[in-house]
């Protein structure tokens, strides 16, 4: 990591920490104290295996993606670059860090930069089908409880579904109706053009035109690999469904009663929504304060909201990080050769 890097890393903390002091300023400490001793330590383990999991379900993910005749990412390795994009999503703005961040993880195990780019697309494009499946499916069957208790975020959690749903279009339109859409792209950026100037039109055309090409390119040997496709869409919805569980063991372990795994999860998924729309880094502020709106009435108090609150922070966000930085600093085993033309790797 650079000196920049860690030191975004300790905002993040020292950031969490505020936000932690801030929503227990009313909070009784030694009730939160009483709720943490009372613990069901086993629900919580229970979190912690299956939010590894989900990193361990995003490895076979790749893994796949990766694997050729010729070629293939050891599970070491492989382990190492989500949990490198955990970090870097989360110290910078709206997870920008996370896809640079995993394409330098990659090629240092060897793989080759432009197999490594074209592996991180193809898994972009499932993660992002897999995400727009478990948000209609929230939308449907969680959505209205949502609008008639908390007003203000329902239309949150409709704005982000529709920048999902864009998103989602965007990639179809590429893959489906490649022209149409570089003609589309050309007409949206006029406007660019008298606010930004011609110049840094032309900038902004070419840079998207280069993504359209790669992406479309990208798109055709997606459905040549179907097989590997439907797996990896199959293993993102499994990684998927591990992590908006987590609460549910964070409630458990807080002896909440009467606690439906369906309607945790689809409140989770909600809370993913909104934090999307947040540019701080791992959303810090928009998350607590959506858990702690949403999951008010699942809790007996305002000491164990917080504590949940922290748990549920600390096992989905601080969690990825603190690995993150282990496996940023844990060297690759594995080195790419290149004998007779042709490269090896040992």
């Amino acid at each position: 990591m650079t000196s920049k890097n860690k030191l975004a890393a300790l905002i993040m903390f020292l950031i969490g920490v505020a936000i932690f002091l801030w929503e227990g300023r009313h909070t009784d400490v030694h009730h939160i104290m009483r709720d943490l001793l009372h613990l069901n330590w086993w629900w919580l383990l229970l979190g912690v295996v299956v939010m590894l999991l989900s990193w361990v379900f995003e490895t076979f993910v790749l893994q796949i993606l990766v694997r050729t005749e010729n070629e293939q990412l050891p599970f070491r390795e492989a382990l190492r670059v989500p949990l490198v994009e955990q970090l870097f999503n989360s110290i910078t703005p709206f997870a920008t860090g996370g896809q640079p961040a995993q394409l330098f993880a990659m090629i240092q195990s060897g793989v080759e930069g432009g197999k490594a780019s074209s592996v991180l697309l193809m898994k972009f494009i499932v993660y992002q089908f897999m995400v727009l499946i478990n948000f209609v499916f929230t939308m449907i069957v969680g959505f209205h409880r949502i609008a008639q208790h908390f007003g203000a975020l329902s239309w949150l959690i409709a704005f982000g579904m529709l920048i999902h749903v864009v998103v989602i279009v965007g990639l179809l339109l590429v893959m489906y109706y490649y022209k149409f859409t570089k003609k589309l792209v050309a007409v949206m950026l006029v406007p660019v053009g008298w606010i930004l100037g011609q110049k840094r039109r032309q900038e902004l055309a070419l840079e998207l035109e280069t993504k359209i090409d790669t992406f479309y390119q990208e798109s055709l040997h997606l459905k040549r690999e179907k097989t590997k496709v439907v797996k990896a869409c199959v293993l993102t919805l499994v990684q998927l469904l591990l992590y908006y569980s987590v609460p549910y063991f964070v409630l458990l372990a807080l002896h909440v009663p009467q606690v439906n795994l369906v309607q945790v999860m689809v409140m989770h998924v909600m809370i993913v929504m909104i934090v999307s729309l947040f540019p701080i880094p791992g959303g810090s502020g928009g998350a607590e304060y959506s858990f702690k709106t949403i999951f008010a009435t699942f809790m007996v108090g305002p000491a164990q909201l917080v504590l949940a609150m922290m748990l549920w922070r600390f096992l989905t966000y601080y969690m990825g990080m603190i690995l993150g930085i282990v496996a940023v600093a844990v060297k690759p085993r594995r080195k790419a050769h290149v004998i007779d033309g042709k490269k090896t790797i040992s």
